[in-house]
């Protein structure tokens, strides 16, 4: 069986916080929890790096974590997807200028969906992965009006 055809029914997340303030992650731990049941779309946290499908990341990309995050997504296996969660992965947010700030994850790694909010709420973050995987068999989710991949929730 194809390898994208078994990301879109059970993707494993990978959860990465490149230097945030926790609003997002909290947001993110939210949204995998039984309450918002993300197992109803095949969605699980991936006990390892080498076996994530999908790379969330949260929180303004600084330098040393740039680098970090670069060796994350090599490690991840074929096909590999990326989610930026909160302003501040999609573009820098409120450190966009820093001088230990690169910006958004954009900037390190290819980024397949932006969930932009401060923090966003778990149904966002829930409905950009549903809207990832849509997009991955070839329906609706595709890109918006700026040429960034919609799920701008």
């Amino acid at each position: 069986m194809d390898r994208v055809k078994i990301v879109k029914y059970s993707p494993w997340l990978v959860h990465f916080n490149t230097g945030a303030c926790n609003g997002c992650d909290i947001e993110v731990l939210a949204a995998i929890t039984p309450h918002y049941d993300p197992e109803r779309f095949g969605v699980k946290l991936a006990p390892s790096v080498r076996h994530g499908d999908v790379l969330i990341v949260t929180g303004a990309v600084t330098k040393k974590a740039g680098e970090r995050l670069k060796r994350l997504y090599e490690q991840m296996p074929e096909p590999k997807f990326v989610v930026a969660v909160g302003a501040c992965a999609c573009s820098g947010g409120v450190f966009s200028g820093s001088y230990s700030v690169l910006a958004g994850a954009d900037k390190v790694v290819k980024v397949d969906m932006y969930i932009p909010g401060c923090p966003p709420r778990p149904e966002a973050i829930l409905d950009g992965i549903v809207k990832l995987l849509k997009k991955l068999d070839g329906g609706e989710g595709g890109e918006g009006g700026d040429g960034k991949p919609s799920g701008s929730a």
